[in-house]
């Protein structure tokens, strides 16, 4: 297990130090769930494994573990009270399926360490031992546009009637659920707007969650998140709240990377992390990757060194990476 102090400010410092300066993050998960058999044609996307197929889910995280992350990040992106209770499901029965998205997990986590335990011999069928080191369980909040499940994500235009307060109410218990879930820290990923961090922020003082987060933001331009605010802005809101030990990006094309770190670097001191797509395009419409202009694994990891002395000290990847893709970039990072 990871020895952290109780306070925010140190936490990461405390992870990023004993994982060697730097740690990797997993990659995607509905996707793997996809290669994997699962169909998520589905309103609730990958949370809707949580239900019919958790072994899937615990399998796609292990496959990451075995690849080398130091962080895996819970299937509760698209878990949101209001779309279980549209599925049929009470209140009672969506927080545990929350609470169920920490505990597979922390469950792969703990399977990991067993095996890491009981063997030194390749486990992971690549030349690659299982080793003891630092892993963290990350619950995810995606926003209120991936609940909404209408491209609104990858544009994070709510419309006039969806105001700071109507954000506060939508994600405030889903917040309390996993922030006693047992899960390490709260990612607040794929942030497509200003309202929308703040609306977190506000959140995490005014519940006095204990657990430290991370804001991740998207952009499409390499200068905004999607919706059009500067990124530098939306930093800005990361860096005044104590909770939040970490900012950077996800789900954004590699190429827009670099740049985002340097922009992000000149408004907070805080770790920098990055995890990005694989540069392939969501249709929303067609609800599909558009893979005309994907980037392969070894391009992909090409990118890392320069990622890495640009700032960022936390690096993965988001849609349609790969466990592939993380034992590249672990393997990088721990050559540098």
């Amino acid at each position: 297990m990871v020895l952290v102090d109780q306070y925010p400010s140190s936490f990461m410092t405390n992870f990023l130090r004993q994982c060697g300066g730097c740690a990797v993050i997993d990659g995607g998960l509905a996707t793997e769930l996809e290669r994997h058999g699962a169909n998520l044609n589905d309103p609730l996307w990958s949370a809707k494994c949580l239900m019919s197929s958790p072994h899937l889910i615990r399998r796609v995280h292990l496959d990451y573990l075995e690849a080398g992350a130091n962080i895996i990040i819970s299937a509760s992106y698209q878990a949101t009270l209001q779309g279980f209770e549209a599925k049929g499901l009470s209140r009672k029965e969506g927080e545990a399926l929350l609470e169920k998205s920490v505990k597979i997990a922390c469950e792969a986590r703990d399977i990991y360490y067993d095996r890491a335990t009981k063997s030194s011999w390749d486990i992971s069928g690549d030349g690659t031992t299982l080793k003891q080191r630092p892993i963290l369980v990350a619950a995810s909040v995606g926003s209120y546009g991936a609940y909404l499940a209408d491209g609104s994500e990858y544009s994070g235009i709510y419309g006039d009637n969806v105001g700071l307060e109507t954000l506060k109410d939508f994600h405030r218990r889903r917040i309390q659920v996993l922030a006693d879930s047992g899960a390490d820290l709260i990612a607040f990923e794929t942030i497509p707007n200003k309202l929308e961090a703040k609306a977190y922020a506000e959140l995490l003082e005014e519940e006095g969650v204990n657990v430290p987060a991370w804001f991740s933001f998207s952009s499409k331009d390499g200068t905004n998140v999607v919706s059009g605010d500067s990124i530098e802005d939306c930093a800005l809101i990361a860096d005044s709240c104590e909770q939040v030990i970490g900012v950077g990006i996800n789900c954004t094309p590699p190429r827009y990377i670099h740049g985002l770190i340097q922009s992000i670097r000149t408004v907070t001191t805080k770790p920098i992390l990055i995890y990005p797509n694989s540069g392939e395009t969501y249709d929303a419409n067609r609800k599909e990757w558009v893979p005309s202009t994907g980037v392969a694994d070894v391009d992909f990891v090409s990118y890392v060194g320069k990622w890495r002395e640009a700032g960022a000290s936390l690096i993965g990847g988001c849609c349609r990476t790969t466990p592939n893709t993380i034992r590249a970039i672990s393997k990088t990072l721990s050559r540098g």
